[in-house]
């Protein structure tokens, strides 16, 4: 796998930079930009972003400007971090004045040659700055841009050759956060002869769901798993309800399988395994895995034929597609004597489950097996 990069501006970005009095060069002037160290050390806990410090230092080492004066600064800053799990793996500073023109000064690339080849994804990387220059270095390196607006300053309005380059513009380093880390969605349209199905997917939502399969109780169903799994989950179904509900309920199975296994991407960091849920005379096990191998073990039995307009026989096959598409192992179980009960306590422990099973482990970005891949 290729290695995404961030590219971290220092000033004006990590630090507070006076406009004006951009040197900073004494203690008096250092100070970090709110919020910066926590939201950049979950990103550090949470990502395999490799991180790059990249700055001009107008005029380092000249009278203008002593390194005696530099360096406690930056190297407090990057002790600091260090102590908060934030490793850099670089630092860049180009210590030119800005008339020298140098290919080595923002937004050039000279001193960053080596990470316009493999193994570096530069189409997934970022460069965060708080100058129109940090953004044409993005557009240059053929990465995306975030704008961190100054403290004191008027809004910077882009030129329009580097609006495709800025993806935000903001002065939260939360709001950075959420625009870096990896998002877990996925889009899944399945058209046969038989349904229309169209799936939005997000893992870390907030349990919104927009369910609409023709088949009211397997709609009420699929909602359970929105709301209790935290997912925003969004189901539209055309199917041949007119012959019956096999192939509308098999294929949402696939479907919905298939935008997980998309949304896990390669799974690093989730937790993996994920629950036993009472529903008055009910109590239903779901237990999931999402090891990449498809199984099934079921444990569930209905008298009636239909639960709503939803065949009993049908619940179980959901399972098993949903299994087959996702990849993962499903064991479930369920006892009890109201037939609605039994079956909603099935899919609210297979939400808990999902919920546990995709959960990121905040502490740890490896892959959840030995073997390397899942």
């Amino acid at each position: 796998m290729k290695t995404k990069l961030l590219f971290i501006d220092r000033d004006g970005v990590l630090i507070r930079e006076d406009p004006n009095d951009p040197q900073i060069d004494s203690w008096e002037k250092f100070e970090f930009i709110p919020g910066m160290i926590s939201w950049l050390k979950k990103i550090a806990q949470e990502t395999d972003y490799q991180l790059v410090m990249v700055t001009n230092q107008d005029g380092l080492g000249s009278p203008s400007f002593s390194e005696d004066k530099f360096w406690p600064l930056q190297h407090f800053l990057i002790k600091t971090l260090e102590g908060e799990g934030v490793h850099f793996a670089a630092v860049h500073i180009d210590k030119s004045f800005p008339h020298e023109n140098k290919n080595t000064r923002k937004p050039g690339i000279g001193m960053l040659a080596d990470y316009m080849r493999d193994p570096f994804d530069l189409q997934n990387s970022f460069v965060i700055g708080d100058r129109q220059t940090d953004l044409m270095l993005a557009k240059n390196l053929g990465a995306k841009g975030i704008l961190f607006k100054r403290e004191g300053l008027p809004d910077i309005e882009i030129d329009a050759a580097l609006q495709n380059a800025c993806v935000l513009k903001t002065n939260s380093w939360e709001a950075v956060y959420k625009a870096v880390i990896p998002k877990r969605t996925a889009v899944v349209r399945r058209k046969t002869n038989e349904t229309d199905i169209l799936i939005r997917l997000n893992l870390d939502g907030s349990g919104e769901g927009k369910i609409q399969t023709g088949i009211g109780f397997f709609d009420h169903m699929l909602a359970q798993v929105s709301r209790h799994g935290l997912l925003d989950l969004e189901i539209a179904i055309q199917g041949d309800l007119h012959i019956d509900e096999h192939h509308t309920i098999e294929d949402c199975g696939l479907a919905l399988g298939e935008a997980f296994a998309q949304a896990l991407g390669d799974k690093r960091g989730i937790e993996r395994y994920g629950f036993v849920l009472p529903m008055d005379d009910c109590l239903a096990l779901a237990a999931v895995d999402f090891g990449g191998r498809p199984w099934l073990v079921w444990h569930a039995q209905f008298a009636r034929e239909k639960i709503g307009e939803m065949p009993a026989e049908m619940i179980f096959h959901f399972f098993k597609s949903f299994s087959d598409a996702a990849k993962c192992n499903l064991n479930i179980e369920a006892s009890g004597e109201n037939e609605h009960h039994k079956c909603e306590s099935i899919f609210k422990a297979f939400a808990k489950a999902i919920k546990m099973a995709v959960r990121r482990d905040e502490k740890n970005k490896a892959l959840p097996t030995t073997k390397g891949v899942l």
